[in-house]
C-alpha cells in the first residue's frame, strides 16, 4: 500500500508538470463554449463507500442530470446535454485530468476501479459482494482496458475484483500503458 501510495505521487506529479499545457487548454476551451464553471464536482463513491468530491472537466451543460450515461440513454439522449467540446474532451479522456488532484489527495489512485457515482447503487452493491469497495477507485483500472463503456456492469465487477484479487506494481503499471494506449487510438470509447 505504501508503494502504490509512493508511485500515485510521483507519477502524478510528473504527469501534472508534463500535461500542464493540455490542462490549461482544456480549461480555456471549457471557459470559451459554455456557460457555467470549466470544473464540475460529482459526488463520487471511494474507498470503503465513503463519498467523496471528484473534480471532472465539464462535459455537460450546467443542469444535466446526475446519473450515469447509460441510464441517461433511458431516459433521454445523453448527446443532447454535451457542451460544444464535450463529446471531444470525453473521447480523448481530457475531462479526466482534473482527477490527478484527486489522486494527490489520496481519495483516488492512478489504478483501480472507477469511482462510482453516488448513486449507482446496483454497482455498489456488487463490488461490495465482492471486496472491491476496499480499493481506492482510480483514473484507470483493468476494466477500463478491458471494455470501458462497452461492457455490462456485472462483467465490470468481475475484472475489477480480478484487479483486486491479483494486484500489483506491475499490473498497475501495465493498465496505464495499456489506458495511454487505447485513448490515443479512442479504443472501447463511446460516449
Amino acid at each position: 500500500m505504501l508503494i502504490k501510495r509512493l508511485l500515485d505521487i510521483l507519477l502524478t506529479l510528473i504527469a501534472v508538470l508534463l500535461l500542464s499545457p493540455l490542462v490549461l487548454m482544456t480549461y480555456l476551451l471549457v471557459k470559451l463554449t459554455s456557460t457555467g464553471p470549466a470544473l464540475y464536482w460529482s459526488q463520487r463513491v471511494g474507498r470503503n463507500n465513503q463519498l467523496f468530491s471528484m473534480p471532472k472537466f465539464r462535459s455537460m451543460r450546467v443542469g444535466t442530470p446526475q446519473i450515469a450515461t447509460h441510464l441517461m440513454n433511458q431516459q433521454s439522449n445523453p448527446n443532447s446535454f454535451l457542451t460544444p467540446i464535450g463529446s471531444f474532451i470525453r473521447k480523448t479522456s481530457l475531462d479526466e485530468l482534473p482527477q490527478l488532484w484527486s489522486v494527490l489527495k489520496g481519495d483516488m489512485s492512478l489504478v483501480g476501479p472507477r469511482p462510482a457515482l453516488f448513486n449507482q447503487d446496483d454497482l455498489v452493491s456488487l463490488r461490495t459482494e465482492q471486496g472491491v469497495h476496499t480499493l481506492k477507485p482510480g483514473i484507470t483500472g483493468w476494466a477500463q482496458i478491458n471494455g470501458r463503456d462497452e461492457i455490462p456492469i456485472p462483467q465490470k465487477v468481475a475484472l475489477d475484483a480480478y484487479y483486486l484479487a491479483h494486484q500489483s506494481v506491475w499490473l498497475d503499471f501495465k493498465i496505464i500503458l495499456l489506458t495511454a494506449i487505447k485513448v490515443l487510438s479512442r479504443d472501447n470509447i463511446t460516449h
